[in-house]
């Protein structure tokens, strides 16, 4: 413990006093990595090295398209660009709209069709959690020797012990359960009241860590901490999923120096908590230099859906936003960095979904994929490594049977073959199909940002005409989505609406229940935490057994 407080006091002073070190700064050539990997809580030079890779799975929250350097935006991210450039930049790939949907597809590998989890996100105050009988990365990982931890924004549900992240596959786990909170407190209002503490290390709430650190440094000192514990000889699966940079808009004071100059509010701060971002992942990288880790890595980056510009984020020149099925919504910034990439310093422009990462790094991990699991993802990592052409052909966006917003929607406007009053949307080969209200739809160009507030005059629009409810794009001659194709491509849409019509009698019953009372946090000590009690379910349907047995004694009597 002293060690690792000491650890954190070092990582600390060197976010706050030096920022960016340089890549060799420590100078660690081979031989003094080699050096630093022992004396880890292990002899040195027991086992032999693991030709199972390290695998690093950084996820940000809310990353607009356009908010990283190689996209070009004035937010410097020397970190990002430096190891995208060395690796193999993906920019093809797709992730889903909203928190949830993109966490429960990496970890499963399955469309939210298949988990019951096709709308919005998990609610704090909701009972539910990724279904219990979907098998997770990390306990995949678990069973060909991985050490596993995550750090960072759960967001899959905690409503049961069960569902919690040290209960679905992770040895340890230090982050938050709900969708977002106080960078500095930790606290989370889901509305007037209903208040309460979330940041939790393994199954309780982490008191101990309520120190007032920004949770983008407080995680990447865990990462730290982690990594300086455990055997590199060993493989390690760290899921680093950092809150940032998710609203609440916060950050330390000295990231806003370089942004002074920017006048939104909103884009200001979101460009700190962007920089700051970046420096903790050049923390993490150089910790898996210092530790001798990197050799035998795999670093992924991802974000889990686009920006949304009332909060700071762009996805210029893409349409749309967070929350939509537009470009600006799904279309996500992501690569992969390692030395054991074969075509590094390359572009990938392969069909790639966030679903693919599961078969992908098991496959990598020397697992085994159960026959029994569907999967919707596919092994990627020759399409990546190698540029081999991509296995995936289509991507489901999603199919949302509650959500029916469109009110002109109907089974005519779908030629009989869909009802289009749903929310849905597909990608085949260059075609993508949206039907339903997809969402907030303008394009806000840098402009939009150029004032003190939100100016919404700068942005682009598409007035279309009153009814309309599916639209078709060719996205890989028009990734902007500005020219609708479906009134002059028919047959198209039609071949489109029964692939969404064939996928969709493979779904499973939308899982989103009522709020439950007892999930208030003042009837938790104040803390955001599983509610739910088994042993009560289990007295109840006792009672409701005994009673039977009872009735059943009765009844026999009368016919004696």
């Amino acid at each position: 413990m002293v060690a690792a407080g000491v650890l954190a006091g070092l990582s600390l002073l060197s976010l706050l006093t030096y920022g960016y070190l340089a890549w060799d700064s420590l100078g660690l050539g081979p031989a003094q990595t080699e050096a630093t990997s022992t004396g880890l809580g292990e002899e040195p030079g027991t086992g032999s090295p693991s030709s199972q890779p390290h695998i690093i799975f950084i996820l940000a929250d809310d990353q607009g398209f356009r908010d990283v350097g190689y996209h070009g935006s004035e937010i410097r991210t020397p970190t990002l660009d430096k190891l995208a450039a060395e690796g193999v930049k993906l920019e093809n790939y797709y992730v889903q709209p909203m928190c949830t949907p993109s966490r429960s597809q990496f970890i499963t590998g399955k469309y939210q069709i298949h988990t019951g989890l096709q709308h919005s996100i998990i609610r704090p105050t909701q009972p539910n959690c990724l279904p219990l009988d979907n098998v997770t990365l990390p306990q995949k990982l678990k069973e060909v020797g991985y050490s596993t931890h995550m750090v960072g924004k759960w967001h899959l549900g905690f409503y049961r012990r069960e569902c919690m992240p040290t209960q679905r596959g992770f040895d340890t786990f230090f982050g938050s359960l709900l969708g977002s909170g106080d960078y500095y407190t930790h606290f989370k209002c889901d509305s007037p009241g209903i208040c309460g503490y979330d940041l939790y290390e393994n199954d309780n709430a982490a008191w101990d860590h309520d120190n007032g650190i920004y949770s983008t440094q407080m995680y990447t000192q865990k990462v730290e901490q982690i990594l300086a514990s455990h055997n590199p000889r060993k493989p390690i699966f760290l899921y680093i999923a950092y809150q940032a940079v998710h609203s609440p808009l916060q950050a330390p004071g000295r990231y806003f120096e370089h942004y002074r100059s920017i006048n939104n509010i909103n884009r200001r701060r979101y460009a700190a908590m962007l920089a700051c971002l970046d420096e903790a992942i050049h923390n993490v990288t150089l910790a898996l230099k210092k530790y001798g880790y990197y050799d035998n890595s795999i670093i992924i980056y991802s974000s889990d859906n686009g920006g949304q510009p009332m909060a700071g984020g762009s996805n210029w020149p893409l349409r749309g936003s967070k929350g939509t099925y537009w470009e600006g919504g799904i279309r996500a910034v992501g690569f992969v960095h390692s030395p054991l990439l074969k075509n590094k310093g390359s572009v990938c422009k392969e069909l790639v979904h966030i679903t693919d990462w599961f078969p992908t790094l098991i496959t990598l991990a020397e697992g085994q994929i159960d026959e029994d699991i569907q999967l919707d993802g596919y092994d990627i990592w020759e399409t990546i490594s190698e540029g081999r052409r991509s296995p995936r052909v289509d991507i489901l966006h999603n199919i949302d049977p509650i959500y029916t917003k469109a009110k002109n929607g109907s089974w005519a406007a779908g030629y009989g073959i869909w009802n289009t009053a749903i929310q849905s949307a597909i990608r085949v080969n260059h075609w993508k199909l949206l039907t339903g209200n997809p969402g907030y739809s303008d394009w806000v160009p840098p402009q939009a940002f150029s004032n003190a507030g939100p100016n919404r005059w700068h942005n682009e629009r598409v007035s279309w005409s009153a009814g309309k409810t599916v639209w078709l794009f060719n996205i890989t001659a028009d990734p902007y989505e500005r020219v609708d194709l479906s009134a002059r491509y028919p047959d198209v849409v039609k071949q489109l609406l029964r692939r969404l019509s064939q996928f969709n009698k493979t779904a499973v019953p939308v899982r989103y229940p009522p709020k439950d009372p007892r999930s208030n946090p003042k009837l938790n000590g104040g803390v955001w935490g599983p509610w739910f009690k088994e042993d009560e379910k289990k007295k109840k349907s006792d009672k409701s057994k005994g009673a039977n047995k009872q009735k059943k004694n009765k009844n026999k009597k009368k016919a004696n």
